[in-house]
């Protein structure tokens, strides 16, 4: 995968519209580089960064159903000898899978990588929070 996004491309993997990318870069909130041919284009660490600044912002999930592919960016990737732990933001979602070592240095992830996590369960349990009204 290439380090660097097209607009359009990093404005779907934010879930923001070309617009606000172009008006984030006028304001200073996003380094947007040019190509040869002037296309605007984003570092994929830079798609990380703003991906994680939305995870804070959100917030967490109540109740929702998922299914068992996730399509989504990497956001941070952490090695230790042996394992490391690779983390995704798919959406609103924040999936952390720990792999071997091994494997991500062979698949080289890094931040800004697309990937998708998929995920099998033979439990999964589906937790509501507290209304108000509900005991």
């Amino acid at each position: 995968m290439d380090d660097l996004y097209r607009i359009g491309d990093a404005a779907k993997a934010l879930g923001v519209r070309v617009e606000t990318l172009r008006r984030w870069e006028k304001e200073g909130k996003v380094a947007v580089t040019r190509s040869a041919g002037g296309q605007r284009q984003i570092a994929a660490a830079e798609v990380a960064r703003l991906l994680l600044e939305q995870r804070k912002q959100q917030a967490p999930i109540a109740s929702e159903s998922v299914r068992n592919h996730f399509r989504g960016i990497i956001t941070e990737v952490k090695r230790d000898k042996v394992m490391a732990t690779v983390e995704i933001q798919a959406g609103p979602f924040r999936i952390l899978s720990a792999v071997t070592r091994e494997a991500v240095d062979e698949m080289q992830l890094k931040p800004g990588m697309e990937a998708i996590a998929a995920m099998k369960a033979t439990n999964v349990t589906i937790e509501l929070p507290h209304r108000k009204g509900n005991a």
